[in-house]
């Protein structure tokens, strides 16, 4: 294997306008989630507690963490934002879109931070990037070019491909913004798009039936975190591999699977991102001065041994650009 990386109550550690709290019970981070809950957390939960490190917060000896999940319910998530509020706990850490819109509606005086994907003005999360002026915070990163990237480097692996089918979750509220740029791409990029959906793992088999019955060239993932979780990601990925389709993805941990490519930002730097601002809301911080950050660090990976099962070669301007290569 070949790697190339794109970029070689407070305890008494944390001070000031908390402290008082201190000496009764650890503050508690409440993170609020889209999927099944694990007893060490959600996927990604470890990138938060390297921000949180990196402001001088370690579960269990200064901060203590509580996961709510929603097993893949999207409605359920307005229920779980509120039970974080009836906690009480100090911060509401929203993991990505769908539950950092419910964090946002459950309260206006609790600090919320966010890791999503897309604008989060256009989201509506927060009225400005530089200010955002309210209990509402976080990282974020800008999906629409992104999504054109991907279909251009389809294009570059399987130059005949003209029908790409797109993999989204249509109980999802990012759905509409996925679409709208997978539909600008194709249209820029003069090819066909196919709409596929699931909603939960265990949909995606029936969700990828249709791709030789419409002669689908080449396939992509829609940004929902659905089909990020570790379950979701083996099944897509073995989907992929039965179906022989091309299939690029937003992250490189698909490609760490066996997927054939991707392209994105690293998603594990967005989440220690916000996790920061976490950690210096705990500190005593308000959300409404800190500004929206975006990451930044887009990773593109591929798997040589994927592209020789599919019979792909792989131009050598695509194997340059590769950040990540799997042999």
């Amino acid at each position: 294997m070949k790697r190339r990386t794109f970029i070689a109550g407070l305890g008494s550690a944390v001070a000031w306008p908390l402290v008082a709290r201190a000496q009764q019970a650890l503050p508690v981070v409440g993170v609020l989630f889209g999927g099944t809950a694990q007893p060490g957390g959600p996927y990604r939960i470890a990138a938060l507690r390297k921000g949180l490190s990196e402001t001088g917060f370690v579960e269990g000896n200064n901060v203590e963490i509580l996961h709510l999940g929603a097993d893949w319910q999207y409605d359920r998530l307005p229920e779980l934002a509120a039970e974080l509020v009836r906690r009480r706990v100090v911060v509401i850490f929203a993991l990505w879109n769908a539950p950092a819109l419910a964090a946002k509606s459950a309260t206006e005086t609790l600090p919320v931070v966010f890791a999503v994907r897309g604008d989060p003005v256009e989201l509506g999360l927060v009225a400005r990037l530089n200010h955002p002026a309210a209990n509402v915070t976080g990282a974020y990163v800008l999906s629409a070019a992104l999504v054109q990237k991907r279909v251009q480097l389809l294009q570059e692996i399987v130059p005949a491909a003209r029908t790409v089918g797109f993999l989204i979750n249509p109980t999802s509220r990012q759905k509409d913004f996925d679409l709208r740029e997978m539909e600008t791409a194709a249209r820029i990029l003069g090819v066909t798009m196919v709409t596929l959906s699931a909603t939960t793992p265990s949909e995606i088999e029936t969700a990828l039936a249709p791709i030789k019955g419409q002669s689908i060239n080449a396939l992509m993932i829609g940004n929902d975190a659905m089909f990020g979780d570790p379950a979701a990601m083996a099944r897509l990925v073995a989907l992929a591999a039965s179906h022989a389709v091309p299939t690029i993805y937003w992250s490189r941990e698909f490609v760490d699977a066996g997927g054939l490519m991707s392209y994105g930002v690293n998603l594990d730097d967005l989440v220690r991102l916000a996790g920061t601002y976490v950690g210096r809301i705990l500190k005593g911080e308000k959300p409404a001065i800190l500004p929206v950050q975006q990451a930044t660090r887009v990773e593109t990976a591929l798997n040589l041994k994927a592209a020789k099962a599919l019979g792909l070669t792989v131009p050598a301007t695509l194997y340059a650009l590769a950040d990540v290569v799997i042999e």
